[in-house]
């Protein structure tokens, strides 16, 4: 699977109000967030539902990766969504273990597999 999703019954709306502070509680700042369902209707491209997507950033990790091994950049910030699916809102981001699992330098993997489990928990935090 290339995501770690979940699926709630908070609505997208009850999510976005909070999004901010639970970034915050998990040691995450926001860095931007979009709001597809406005942008693609401003270009004449109307979707059914609602989609957010968050950039997030740990900054402490974030450099410690772009030191040591700057191939990470593309993927780069962590993003979240958060989208309207069958009744149900999914809070989904990528599923980053297959890449962290190619790391080589046990101290970068161990610190990006701690923000992915805090990417994880945010996820999982936002859904209840």
């Amino acid at each position: 699977m290339f995501t770690y999703s979940i699926s709630v019954d908070k609505s997208v709306d009850d999510i976005t109000k909070s999004f901010a502070s639970y970034c915050t509680d998990a040691g995450f700042s926001l860095l931007h967030s979009y709001n597809y369902s406005e942008i693609l209707e401003s270009k004449g491209f109307p979707i059914d539902g609602n989609v957010m997507v968050y950039e997030i950033c740990q900054a402490r990790v974030a450099s410690l990766v772009l030191t040591q091994n700057r191939e990470f950049a593309p993927f780069m910030p962590c993003r979240i969504a958060v989208y309207d699916d069958n009744n149900k809102t999914v809070i989904s981001a990528q599923n980053m273990e297959p890449m962290l699992n190619m790391l080589d330098d046990a101290s970068l993997k161990d610190e990006t597999e701690n923000l992915y489990n805090s990417l994880k928990n945010l996820i999982n935090n936002l859904g209840n």
